[in-house]
């Protein structure tokens, strides 16, 4: 190998290790930044609610639509066990999604949550939820998965209705072996 080819391949090499590192040096920043800010840890936001009691707005009610989706057809069942509920904003709240595994073998799902209006994300908090990891299922296990969330009493006062949807996908790669 040419001395010019050997000195790139050396650098391709650094390269690659630095990114390697790199993308294992994210996790731990993305702990120190959410523990700075606040955003993004659940089990602040789940203590935040619970000692600002004072901040829940009971004179203001806000309706969430619960939607499920399916993008593979007849795999699951999978939809919200109810349709609509009514919140005040600064309370915590918990709604049950019910998933039901008709795939014929055991898989892995991950649930993707969308917020409608989609300006509304801002000011709507899950503490606790079933999209936050892959979900195992068995073969023809069915269960019901909580989401705990919150909306911020800051909402603009001219949001008083919103939709949390999820879609509901099989992870291949992580689906199990049989056999």
């Amino acid at each position: 190998m040419s001395n010019p080819n050997r000195s790139l391949t050396v650098k391709l090499w650094f390269f690659v290790a630095g990114s390697f590192a790199f993308g294992f040096a994210l996790v731990p920043l993305y702990d120190v930044l959410c523990s700075i800010t606040g955003l993004g840890n659940q089990k602040s936001l789940t203590r935040a609610v619970a000692a600002d009691r004072d901040a829940i707005d009971d004179k203001r009610v806000i309706t969430i639509d619960f939607m499920a989706n399916l993008p593979t057809v007849g795999n699951w069942e999978f939809h919200p066990v109810v349709q609509s509920i009514q919140v005040h904003p600064g309370r915590l709240y918990e709604a049950d999604f019910f998933a039901h595994n008709l795939t014929g073998h055991d898989v892995t799902a991950q649930a993707v949550p969308d917020i409608v209006p989609s300006k509304v994300a801002a000011w709507f908090h899950k503490t606790e939820c079933f999209c936050f990891s892959p979900q195992f299922f068995k073969t023809d296990e069915q269960r019901v998965m909580p989401v705990r969330f919150f909306v911020d009493p800051q909402l603009p006062g001219y949001i008083d209705h919103l939709t949390l949807a999820y879609t509901f996908y099989d992870v291949p790669k992580r689906t199990a072996s049989t056999g």
